[in-house]
């Protein structure tokens, strides 16, 4: 059995790919993929795994969650999915550091089925980015209160994942980049499904309708239709093009209204999370998703 994680980051794709992935359901089942409901193990895994306190767990525990989230045993490839499996959006930041917790959890979670493969999935996402949105998400938390003390320009990931990996090497990592994701979507659904590239699924269009306008999908999908590109390049470039000219604004528009963030803070932190996305491109074990 092959066991899949999908751990977000927070702040990126808003439980949009396991919302498509779960359109497909029926179809997956059949060829032995099953992506349950969010809903039967948001609590549960995280339960679990704190309970056995990192420990492998036994046929148990590992019968509690299967019977939990699979109406059927035929399942050869279980996917889950939950930004919140490594933490909550209040505690990104902490005393220890930036995603402290990570290879802790991902150990525990690999340890759930210790005899199955286990592969991580996880989209990046820049700092400056990150930081506002998670302030969106808990509003009662302050700025203070969420950087926990940290400079911002202390948010590096290639450490995170270094610890990660290290954590678990015996399993498998897919990293992409957020900005990416509506150049890479399809790829992503189909690794993450585990099925060949040319499978059709439903799902496709899912990301590219929440940032382009209405008006621009539509005139996309029939670009698409009159001219279907020939390679994944081409349909990046088509795509590409499109969202130059019919981008909604407001999903391109970055505003960063923090205490004692200044332009110069931006630059700074985008250009360490461009530095560390190349680093973690070439660190072995890494499968690095890129236009």
């Amino acid at each position: 059995m092959k066991i899949v994680y999908h751990l977000g980051a927070h702040a990126t794709d808003d439980d949009r790919l396991i919302r498509a992935l779960m359109k497909n359901r029926a179809m997956l089942a059949e060829m032995g993929i099953a992506v349950p409901s969010p809903r039967s193990y948001n609590k549960l895994i995280p339960k679990v795994a704190k309970s056995l306190k990192g420990a492998p767990a036994g046929e148990e525990a590992q019968h509690v969650i299967l019977d939990a989230v699979l109406e059927d045993n035929s399942a050869h490839r279980v996917i889950f999915s939950n930004e919140n499996f490594i933490c909550f959006p209040a505690n990104v930041v902490s005393e220890f550091g930036f995603y402290a917790t990570m290879a802790m959890r991902l150990r525990a979670y690999a340890n759930l089925f210790p005899q199955a493969r286990t592969d991580f999935f996880l989209g990046l996402v820049n700092p400056a980015v990150l930081i506002p949105a998670l302030l969106r998400k808990v509003p009662e938390t302050s700025y203070e209160s969420l950087m926990a003390g940290r400079d911002p320009r202390d948010l590096r990931w290639a450490p995170v994942i270094r610890r990660a990996i290290a954590n678990v090497p015996e399993a498998g990592m897919t990293v992409w980049c957020n900005e990416d994701t509506p150049f890479i979507w399809p790829e992503i659904l189909r690794i993450m499904a585990g099925v060949p590239p040319e499978t059709e699924l439903d799902g496709d269009w899912d990301l590219l309708r929440t940032i382009l306008t209405e008006e621009g999908l539509t005139q996309l999908q029939a670009h698409m239709e009159r001219h279907p590109p020939a390679t994944i390049e081409e349909r990046r470039q088509v795509t590409a093009r499109f969202m130059e000219d019919y981008a909604r604004p407001d999903e391109i528009e970055m505003d960063v209204p923090l205490p004692g963030w200044t332009e110069k803070l931006v630059e700074d932190l985008s250009r360490q999370y461009e530095e560390d996305c190349a680093e973690i491109a070439q660190i072995p074990g890494i499968r690095f998703i890129e236009p």
